[in-house]
């Protein structure tokens, strides 16, 4: 049976037999879970961006984004700083310890990341005693996002308008070094099998990959095209969530790494697409949620296609 209860203050419990999800920070969660009580960890974490921060508190980058794809004057996800991949690794590499912890042996963590910050999240995972054993990637359509430098030429007070006109012819097709995006990474890492495959699957059933789980047909890639359009189909409600990914994707996953009834936790669970990809292939769900927008819309999502257990 549903219910919702104040497990400890700014902590809130919303469950069934099969999910459990809260609204909690995940680096207090995560260490309530025992070891070894993880098949499966999937997320997307928060990248560091300009504007998102380690509350993930994503009104202000909203804004940001609203006002023609710039953030601080660059387009979105381009402001770039040494500091922003520190951070990250410095945020991860804690929790990447707690994945360890918690995942039962030949268990897998797929964590999406950015391009150019996949290395810190893969290093935070490697260090943590995780195997790195391949780099995935979501692809999708795409949208050109690189700037010219027309604006900031027209600007200049040094240049002559003569000295401008040329310049700017010059650099006309020339723009900031940002190629059209097209794909997301994750980085697959495998917590050490105990003995060979066969006994590590003997005794977890964990390790191996489904090869008959297939988003075209074929043997399983680790370039997985899906259009972002998917998510439109996929809620019987407007979902403003920056980073939401489409529920037949994370399902693929879900069921190329582990089997029915085993455990899938997210600790970034945002709108809940994780949480509903897990209870569509009929796995056990664990999910947390800082933000009360995004737990609400979660819990709403969860009741509208499963009701009330």
């Amino acid at each position: 049976m549903s219910k919702t209860t104040e497990k400890q203050s700014k902590s809130t419990e919303f469950g069934a037999q099969n999910y459990k999800i809260f609204k909690q920070d995940c680096r207090s969660g995560l260490r309530e879970l025992e070891d070894y009580s993880i098949d499966f960890i999937v997320t997307d974490p928060p990248y560091f961006i300009d504007g998102m921060n380690d509350e993930w508190n994503d009104r202000e980058l909203e804004n940001k984004v609203a006002k023609s794809g710039v953030i601080g004057g660059l387009p979105v996800g381009m402001k770039f700083h040494r500091q922003q991949g520190e951070r990250l690794q410095e945020f991860m590499s804690p929790l990447a310890k707690e994945f360890y912890r918690i995942l039962k042996p030949g268990g897998f963590c797929v964590v999406f990341s950015q391009a150019r910050l996949y290395h810190r999240m893969a290093m935070s995972l490697d260090l943590a005693g995780f195997e790195i054993r391949d780099m995935l990637a979501w692809k999708y359509e795409g949208q050109a996002k690189a700037f010219s430098q027309t604006h900031f030429i027209k600007k200049d007070k040094k240049l002559s308008t003569a000295q401008k006109q040329s310049l700017i012819q010059e650099m006309q097709d020339l723009k900031t070094p940002q190629l059209k995006p097209q794909i997301e990474p994750m980085v697959m890492a495998q917590k050490p099998k105990e003995g060979t495959f066969v006994q590590n699957w003997q005794k977890y059933k964990l390790g191996l990959i489904n090869t008959k789980e297939s988003l075209n047909g074929g043997f399983p890639s680790n370039v997985m095209e899906l259009s972002k359009h998917a998510r439109k189909a996929e809620s019987k409600e407007k979902i403003e969530h920056l980073t939401r990914k489409p529920i037949l994707l994370i399902a693929h996953l879900i069921k190329l790494f582990t089997q029915e009834n085993q455990v899938v936790l997210d600790p970034f669970m945002g709108s809940g697409s994780h949480a509903l990809a897990a209870l569509q292939t009929h796995r056990k769900f664990i999910g947390y949620e800082i933000c009360e927008k995004y737990f609400e819309i979660t819990k709403r999502r969860i009741e509208q296609e499963f009701g009330h257990e």
